[in-house]
């Protein structure tokens, strides 16, 4: 294997607490965010995008949303990266 082993993508699927959570309206229906993706991008930035279900129950599609600017929200996505790396590093190899 080379020194030089390309990682395409990070990512990790975060819950929203309660206390954090928003609802978001796309074409017509209200979605109710629950959970956060967050993307390790090359430049070593955070990518955030939230993700939820219909308000009025139902599959619904899998529609994406930005992440409103919040301190509390952007201190749960930096302590949920801070987190992962923590458990890749102590990762025990494949199972």
């Amino acid at each position: 294997m080379s020194d030089e082993v390309e990682v395409s993508a990070l990512a990790i699927n975060v819950t929203i607490p309660e206390a954090l959570r928003w609802t978001d309206t796309r074409r017509g229906e209200v979605f109710a965010l629950s959970t956060l993706n967050v993307r390790l991008l090359p430049d070593g930035c955070l990518a955030v995008k939230a993700y939820g279900r219909p308000v009025a129950g139902g599959r619904g599609a899998y529609v994406s949303f930005a992440v409103p600017d919040s301190p509390e929200l952007a201190a749960l996505v930096a302590e949920a990266a801070s987190r992962a790396g923590q458990l890749w590093a102590a990762h025990r190899g494949m199972s």
